[in-house]
């Protein structure tokens, strides 16, 4: 809550967002975890490499339009402080006589308004308590999304909580479950099915609230800032399920997610639905779903800022259940697990301090956009350089040739 949207008064993560979109996302997540499993280890290599490419092209070109977009708008506020200066004089020379022209109008002004017929007055009592309340529900409006929405991190919470269980509860291959589903049975699918119903009833939930709570915007003249999403009935279904292709590649190319999510969303000014892809991307290639999720959000037109939080987030959701998928089926290599986990850690905090004070200094939020572009450009590059050595060594396992369940059954 410390941090807050560059715009307007409220916290700089968007739970809205988060709240319609990370659902999907983890369903995403789910089923391409399966495909993780089952698909030949050099097709997911080809894939990854390829929506890695896609995803820095389009956030890229999207980060170069934000900075040209900031050079205008800096060249507008050095005119605008030059003709400020300018006429600065003028105006000290002519404030005399405005202050005696103002004093005539509101003089006459006085007058008229003594002069008001019993209709004309009948009208404006009868008009003020409508406009008192719809002002009283917007000022309610803007005190709520000023502070944490609890409510809605509650919800995600208990979501996610209810998806990890039954993840742990139905078991895998390379982990019995401890209530006893054997892994491959009818009851083992129905598990997964169950988490998969349970997500769209979340989903479906999550929607109505926030198609409501965008009628009760326009309703009472809620004046949204750019980058702001309006939810409406399009919105909410298009953006999530291109974020399930996020959720669908981290787990299946185990890759972060949210550096394919931020740039895609700022580059695509993408709806809900969008939201699943990213989750199946992010299920399917073993990575978060944020490596979706934040080109996507730039795509969708959302603030940098606001994309870079929101993705971050999300990504804490998404990778956990794809993690936990991979758990099951006994694809972590622990070892690089426990070294990815340390040096991860230390590189974002080193570049958000980076990144911060360079945006700071600069004020251009389109730095954020170049940074996740070419972090996804570099990942495209070093895959494809590993994939090359890795098959003049003639590497290479029995990836996805066990089944789901590996050769246990």
């Amino acid at each position: 809550a410390r941090k807050r949207h560059p715009l307007t008064d409220r916290p700089l993560i968007d739970w809205d967002l988060i709240l319609v979109m990370e659902p999907l996302t983890i369903g995403g997540a789910l089923i391409g975890a399966f495909l993780n499993k089952l698909l030949p280890e050099g097709l997911l290599v080809v894939m990854l490499v390829l929506l890695l490419s896609f995803t820095a092209y389009n956030t890229l070109r999207k980060a170069m339009q934000l900075y040209a977009m900031e050079s205008i708008s800096k060249v507008s506020s050095r005119s605008a402080l030059a003709n400020m200066a300018t006429n600065e004089e003028d105006e000290y020379e002519n404030e005399a006589d405005d202050n005696l022209l103002e004093n005539s109008e509101d003089t006459d002004d006085v007058d008229a308004n003594t002069i008001k017929t019993g209709d004309e007055e009948e009208h404006i009592v009868e008009d003020a308590p409508e406009e008192f309340r719809r002002r009283q529900k917007l000022q309610s409006v803007l005190d709520y999304e000023s502070g944490v929405p609890v409510d809605k991190i509650k919800a995600l919470t208990i979501m996610f909580l209810v998806v990890l269980f039954m993840n742990l509860m139905k078991g895998g291959g390379a982990f019995p479950s401890p209530v006893g589903i054997r892994c491959g049975s009818s009851l083992f699918w129905v598990a997964n099915a169950l988490m998969l119903v349970w997500i769209l009833l979340v989903s479906i939930v999550a929607r109505s609230y926030l198609v409501n709570r965008y009628k009760l915007k326009r309703k009472i003249g809620y004046t949204y800032v750019d980058g702001d999403i309006q939810w409406d009935e399009r919105a909410t279904i298009f953006y999530p399920f291109a974020c399930c292709l996020a959720g669908f590649a981290a787990g299946m190319f185990g890759v972060g997610g949210g550096i394919i999510k931020g740039p895609l969303m700022l580059a695509m000014g993408v709806h809900p639905k969008v939201s699943c892809l990213a989750g199946f991307a992010a299920g399917m290639f073993g990575v978060g779903g944020g490596i979706i999720k934040g080109p996507l959000m730039l795509a969708m037109g959302v603030h940098p800022k606001v994309s870079s939080a929101s993705s971050a987030c999300m990504i804490l959701f998404t990778s956990f259940t794809a993690t936990t998928s991979f758990f099951v089926f006994g694809l972590i290599e622990y070892d690089y697990a426990f070294i990815c986990l340390f040096v991860g850690f230390f590189a974002t905090l080193l570049g958000q301090i980076g990144l911060s004070y360079l945006i700071n200094k600069n004020e251009r939020n389109s730095y954020i956009a170049f940074s996740i572009g070419g972090v996804v450009l570099l990942s495209a590059m070093l895959m494809t350089i590993e994939s090359l050595v890795s098959a003049a060594e003639k590497k290479g396992g029995n990836h996805g040739s066990g089944g789901v369940c590996g050769d246990q059954y």
